[in-house]
């Protein structure tokens, strides 16, 4: 369909993701008089059948035009890539699958909102989460004239308020499909239900998005070239189709799955289920090879940098340009970081087996044996002068 050539002056750009809540909103604003325009952005995970569909039903549902815009490329560059330079992993379990995500897609509503004069911009975000914060932050600094309007958070709406609002207007959603708020990404996939408004309710495996369909195991090595994913079993291809690739291969183990729990920004408890098959392995395979290539001062400064840069990341700071001074240390901080990672795929974990690289520090060392660059005498000295502070101060009593 071809985009109008002329534009009404009470038109907005919806956010809309084909999901139940941003098929309320985009209900609720046609039927508030707005002109709506909806726009999916698509950071990884939907098909080109699942976008033709999710295009298709807004315009039943009352869009005035619809864009799909392409922006996987995009949020690998400017974010997976330090996110796999970092090894980030919230609370030692979650890559940022959804939340890294958000601000790619902001900037990118912002654009468009603003390459067609948009007088307003709405989101889907409830009041309890951190995407309300994601989308508005950006948003005010992107387009700060426009307004913001997120239905679901000024009604205070649940998704069964949603179902009832949608059926009262001859929209029918089987509550069996709405019933799990599910984000595909190609850093993952976040899973929200019922459960994980529990502390003790855990999901029923047909809500992860794959099934555990191999039993049997298997050996891949992956291939790494200045800290950047470059090859599966040597065969290369551009990182992000080798994440795509990875993440077909270990779904059918259903490797990946974990409950995150987290602090939400506005200062409550949040959990969701997560399957990041892909990341999961890629991070832990990349946090193997540095450890046998960097120094010892190189991962630890830069593991506290990684930390910060995902807990900005997550909590809405990625325009703030302490980001870019973070990224630069990550970017210079791979320039060795090549080699191959041998890894073992079960059903439901993975094994890492070794590496091997040219900038190895443990080439042509036999630990815990000998050690050739040095003789008795020398160890004998460097650690008497190593304690001989310590030694002090215990001799004064």
């Amino acid at each position: 369909m071809d985009e109008p050539k002329h534009f009404l002056k009470d038109k907005i750009v919806l956010a809309y993701s084909g999901g139940l809540d941003t098929s309320y909103c985009l209900q609720y604003l046609t039927k508030q008089g707005y002109e709506v325009y909806t726009a999916q952005v698509n950071t990884g995970g939907f098909s080109k059948l699942e976008l033709k569909n999710i295009e298709e039903y807004a315009y039943h549902l009352g869009t005035i035009y619809h864009r799909n815009i392409e922006a996987t490329n995009f949020y690998y560059d400017n974010c997976v890539k330090y996110l796999i330079f970092g090894n980030v992993l919230r609370n030692n379990i979650y890559p940022l699958s959804v939340s890294s995500e958000r601000i790619f897609q902001a900037i990118k509503i912002a654009e468009y909102a603003n390459e067609i004069d948009a007088i307003a911009i709405a989101h889907g975000s409830t009041g309890a989460g951190n995407d309300q914060v994601r989308f508005d932050v950006a948003f005010q600094i992107l387009c700060p004239e426009k307004r913001i309007i997120s239905p679901i958070r000024d009604n205070q709406y649940s998704r069964k308020e949603e179902l009832n609002y949608l059926h009262e207007h001859g929209v029918d959603i089987l509550w069996t499909k709405a019933r799990y708020s599910i984000n595909k990404g190609l850093w993952g996939t976040s899973v929200g239900g019922e459960e994980t408004l529990t502390s003790d309710e855990k999901f029923p495996s047909e809500a992860y998005p794959a099934s555990c369909k191999e039993r049997k195991s298997k050996n891949l090595q992956l291939g790494f070239e200045k800290g950047e994913f470059i090859s599966i079993n040597r065969e290369k291809s551009y990182t992000v189709n080798n994440i795509v690739k990875l993440e077909q291969i270990a779904s059918q183990f259903a490797i990946g799955r974990e409950f995150h729990v987290g602090d939400t920004l506005i200062g409550i408890k949040g959990r969701v289920g997560v399957q990041a098959s892909s990341a999961l392995i890629i991070i832990k395979a990349h946090q193997l090879l540095e450890k046998h290539i960097l120094t010892k001062w190189q991962i630890y400064w830069k593991d506290q940098l990684s930390n910060w840069y995902g807990i900005l990341l997550h909590e809405a700071q990625y325009l703030d340009p302490v980001m870019r001074n973070i990224e630069a240390f990550l970017r210079d901080s791979q320039v060795r970081v090549s080699g191959e990672v041998y890894i073992k795929l079960y059903p439901y974990k993975f094994e890492l087996l070794g590496i091997k690289s040219s900038f190895d520090l443990m080439k042509d060392q036999r630990y815990g044996e000998t050690n050739e660059d040095c003789n008795a005498s020398a160890a004998k000295g460097f650690i008497k002068i190593f304690g001989k502070q310590m030694k002090m101060y215990h001799s004064y009593g």
